[in-house]
């Protein structure tokens, strides 16, 4: 069965291309064209996936993502923001989105998008009792305090590479894909390009591996993307 997308845009042209490109995709559309008729639609027969223009007649997307997580509903949201929205993109994410496209934007990046959020919110990771310490080789990880060693010597890890440990430690041995690091590892302001894990990674080993170019511990799976054997 199709993923069903509800477009809240009142833009007809907008709406009209979205619509076409998501139903050549494969995705059932319908759409709304004012603030009200998209809460009214999103409330009566629930989406699978919403994108939401900020500005609308009759009720703000702010609102309308407002009252949909007030009221319990967790579909999936798309804010769609014009360039120098900052501030709306920010209320957005507070009020409960789950992603923001800044326009005018190209739609294989949306879709892109559209395929991440659908991906998390059908596949949640299962919740894992959260670390305190792991040891691996001649490192120390202080998941509770941020602190890490490596020997003698303190290692300075940015709050992403901690993340990126604790996922792999969760996982260890298993095989991890770029995609699946995006969709659990970075948030909803990440833009989904698999290039962004590699430098993560390429960071990483720098500090974790006696020799990055020869890693012992993160080993690329080629074609396939990561294990963590530590």
């Amino acid at each position: 069965m199709s993923a069903r997308v509800l477009i809240v845009e009142d833009d007809e042209a907008m709406s009209v291309a979205l619509r076409d490109g998501f139903q050549y995709e494969g995705y059932s559309v319908t759409l709304a064209r004012d603030g009200e008729a998209g809460l009214e639609m999103a409330t009566a027969d629930p989406p699978d996936l919403i994108l939401l223009d900020v500005m609308l007649p009759k009720m703000t997307g702010l609102d309308i993502c407002r009252q949909l997580r007030s009221g319990g509903h967790g579909v999936p949201i798309i804010m769609l923001t014009a360039r120098g929205q900052e501030i709306d993109k920010v209320l957005g994410l507070k009020l409960g989105a789950d992603d923001y496209i800044t326009k005018p934007f190209g739609f294989m990046e949306l879709l892109a998008r559209a395929e991440a959020v659908l991906r998390r919110s059908r596949s949640p990771v299962p919740s894992a009792e959260p670390l305190e310490t792991y040891r691996f080789g001649d490192v120390s990880i202080d998941f509770r305090r941020h602190e890490a060693h490596k020997g003698c010597e303190a290692i300075d890890l940015s709050p992403r590479e901690f993340q990126l440990l604790a996922y792999f430690i969760q996982h260890r041995g298993e095989i991890v894909t770029r995609e699946t690091l995006l969709d659990t590892v970075w948030d909803y302001n990440a833009i989904p390009f698999t290039r962004t894990v590699d430098m993560h990674i390429a960071k990483l080993r720098k500090k974790v591996e006696d020799n990055p170019a020869d890693p012992k511990h993160v080993i690329t799976v080629h074609r396939l993307g990561y294990k963590f054997t530590g």
